[in-house]
């Protein structure tokens, strides 16, 4: 059972951050440098991780020849796509052409400017966290950076002078327009327990334990939606190689095709360092290591080592659901995340809502509100029991009552001559020619006047 201090959550009122701000220049820069330089190393080796983890799923070998177990494959691949022709095409609108994978990339890389890495550390000798900057809101500043990117896929499509890029960018606005709902709806409970949308003080507030337990519905729907954000598969729409040949980078190449190929990889880094960081303690040591020392193991830079151990592990789910998983249909893609998830959302954050509510103004204690989340779950998933239930009784109807037209007309073309239904072809019977008696033909022939 969740402990009353966990359910209670106390809301973090602080409004004094660590020293951001106070860094002298050239720690910023080397800040700065060491985000890009490490983001860019783990894209590279995500990239080799997926094709071993794939292959291995699939009894192949993967890449092996170039680095030691062939982990340098991914940096052979850049060094190629820039060796490669540069292409562009004669109807693309060439300026356009050019500035849309930059727009797709650098947004990529802005989000995980306030994302915590770890604790305070002591860099050359001056103490600083292990985060670029932070600020009340920084959280609505992923979002809105992440937004950004997609404006680099639609210039991508438009700019082509083609068709079926054109439909991949437009596919991707709707996917990434409708995710995003979802997404930031699953923050909302995050915000509610945290009271404030800081990411140092969300981790901060998940020390008794992590928002991914007690806020699990709110963590299921962001890791759904930060696979539909990412155009992974199965939710890689945009990209289907069957319908719109390559999506909106069909044409695309060399370095140009390599960015974009590079923001969707540094897009799962920053959606799965903000799910780590809202969700799974951020850089704190997981239970039991958490206790071992007096939290000895959630100082210096153990911190780090957490955080990316977490990383790795939702870039490995990303593969796995790659690896396992065929593509969604469109429809069906779509209706999952306006019907599905953003109703789910909306309903959890009613019940996250009311929790607070009666934690702090009513005073009930932990086992009343356990009561009340377990009947609350047992009443919708009756409701949606019996919805479903209705359903397939009104569909066994809609059958039922199908079946009995087509015998009835079945019945009515034996007896009558009637035109056949759409999707009947027509059988064509032959008659007999009739003979005419002379005698009629002579009175025909001679008319009324004769």
């Amino acid at each position: 059972m969740i402990p009353s201090s966990v359910l209670a959550a106390p809301v973090v009122t602080s409004t004094e951050f660590p020293p951001f701000g106070q860094d002298p220049w050239w720690l910023v820069v080397l800040k700065v440098v060491a985000i890009f330089g490490g983001v860019v190393v783990l894209v590279l080796l995500t990239i080799w991780g997926e094709r071993r983890v794939v292959a291995r799923m699939q009894s192949r070998l993967g890449p092996n020849r170039v680095g030691p177990f062939g982990v340098l494959q991914g940096l052979m691949d850049g060094i190629k796509l820039a060796l490669k022709e540069d292409i562009m095409p004669t109807a693309a609108d060439k300026a356009v052409f050019f500035v849309a994978p930059i727009i797709s990339v650098v947004p990529a890389f802005l989000a995980l400017a306030v994302i915590p890495f770890g604790p305070e550390v002591s860099i050359f000798g001056t103490r600083t966290p292990l985060q670029l900057t932070d600020f009340p809101v920084s959280v609505l500043y992923v979002l809105a950076v992440a937004s950004i990117g997609i404006y680099g896929i639609v210039f991508a499509g438009w700019s082509s002078g083609s068709t079926y890029p054109l439909l991949g960018s437009l596919r991707s606005t709707a996917q990434m327009i409708s995710y995003e709902i979802a997404m930031g709806l699953a923050f909302v409970g995050v915000f509610l327990y945290a009271g404030s949308l800081s990411t140092s003080e969300i981790v901060s507030a998940q020390q008794p334990i992590w928002f991914a337990v007690i806020l699990l519905p709110s963590f299921v729907i962001y890791v759904t939606a930060m696979v539909g954000e990412t155009n992974r598969a199965p939710f890689d729409l945009p990209e289907a190689e069957g319908e719109l040949v390559a999506g909106f980078h069909t044409e695309y190449s060399s370095l140009k095709f390599a960015l974009f190929f590079l923001a969707e990889y540094v897009n799962m880094v920053t959606v799965s360092a903000l799910a780590t960081t809202l969700f799974l303690g951020g850089w704190q040591a997981p239970w039991p290591l958490s206790t071992i020392g007096d939290g000895m193991l959630n100082q210096g830079w153990w911190g780090l080592l957490w955080f990316l151990a977490k990383v790795c592990l939702f870039l490995f789910l990303f593969i796995w659901l790659r690896g396992t998983l065929p593509r969604f249909r469109y429809d069906q893609f779509m209706k999952f995340g306006w019907k599905v998830l953003i109703p789910a959302s909306l309903g959890w954050i009613i019940l996250v809502a009311g929790f607070r509510v009666l934690r702090n103004e009513v005073e009930a204690d932990a086992v009343t509100l356990t009561v009340i989340a377990v009947v609350a779950v047992v009443v919708v998933f009756a409701i949606s029991w019996l919805a479903e239930l209705a359903r397939e009784r009104r569909r066994a109807r809609e059958e039922a009552l199908l079946q009995a037209e087509e015998a009835q007309w079945a019945e009515t073309r034996q007896t009558h001559p009637v035109p056949p239904m759409p999707g009947e072809r027509f059988e064509y019977t032959p008659r007999a020619r009739q003979t005419v008696p002379s005698a009629l033909a002579g009175d025909d022939e001679e008319g009324p006047g004769a």
